[in-house]
């Protein structure tokens, strides 16, 4: 395997007629990839920072074997890799100055890239929390009973409801991102559909969110439930909506992230019919090792 079998573009319909079929014939485990790349392909190389997105291809004799994504100044993305690949990426990253602030992919992926670009630069890597377990809806098994209450769609007259409830979902996680009628559009949250949980006089108390079909898959994300509100079973019930809405529209696959220190709402999904389809982690690196590239 050498370096140079990775090819490195910054034009996302290049990137995709190459390695769309590649991604597209495991989409769950090609989640974050597919997900990126139509939201590139869709807001524009322009609408994620001055510095143009990056996006790689391994390919040997005319065929696809792994992929990879940047959207500076977020880290790399990276679809699964052998420790063999993982080690040939880093020393083409390496050799073109490439700074990796982060990592992110499977766990085994993302801990032999972590180790190859430790032995190729230095870096020091540091596993991010939380971490997280990916699921794979196998046959949904709704709540029986659901909680009293009904689930309500949210439209575009929804938007103060739908960036409030993302809001409050980023605040709980600790996500960084500011949320208001200015920024809205080029948030993570703005090419979604939202679902309330709404009890019988209509007083909200969950929201669940799902990502557009892509790849024949639909991504569920965000969950969030209020911690005085927990314990009623609402979670569950907005997330069987949100999942049952995704098969409505035709998706072939459901997938979402769950975190691996909650055991509740890992136990909630599994319940509601998904299964482990792979565990994920993110390494973060000093940055005194490589200087930032201005590519």
């Amino acid at each position: 395997m050498r370096p140079d079998d990775w090819h490195l573009t910054e034009d996302v319909d290049s990137f995709l007629a190459r390695a769309g079929d590649f991604l597209r014939s495991r989409p769950g485990r090609h989640i974050m990839q597919l997900t990126w790349a139509e939201r590139v392909r869709k807001r524009g190389a322009d609408a994620f920072g001055a510095v143009a997105p990056l996006f790689g291809v391994l390919e040997r004799g005319g065929e696809v074997h792994a992929t990879f994504y940047r959207l500076p100044p977020r880290g790399f993305g990276l679809s699964p890799l052998t420790p063999e690949q993982a080690d040939a990426l880093a020393v083409r990253l390496a050799a073109l100055g490439h700074f990796v602030p982060h990592v992110s992919a499977d766990h085994r992926t993302a801990t032999a890239f972590a180790e190859a670009w430790r032995r190729h630069t230095g870096a020091t890597p540091k596993p991010r929390d939380p971490r997280l377990r990916l699921y794979r809806l196998e046959t949904l098994t709704p709540p029986d009973p659901m909680p009293a209450g009904r689930g309500r769609v949210l439209g575009e007259r929804d938007l103060e409801h739908v960036m409030f409830w993302c809001g409050e979902f980023a605040r709980a996680v600790g996500e960084d991102v500011s949320i208001s009628a200015d920024t809205w559009a080029d948030t993570r949250f703005a090419d979604k559909r939202y679902t309330l949980w709404e009890t019988p006089d209509g007083t909200p108390v969950s929201v669940a969110g799902m990502n557009p079909l892509i790849g024949g898959q639909i991504q569920v994300d965000i969950v969030y439930t209020p911690a005085h509100l927990r314990g009623h079973g609402y979670a569950a019930a907005v997330t069987t909506e949100v999942s049952r809405a995704a098969l409505d529209a035709g998706a072939r696959d459901v997938v979402l992230f769950a975190d691996l220190s909650n055991p509740t709402s890992n136990a909630l999904y599994q319940r509601l019919g998904y299964r482990t389809l792979t565990d994920w982690t993110v390494y973060d690196f000093r940055r005194d090792t490589l200087e930032s590239p201005a590519a």
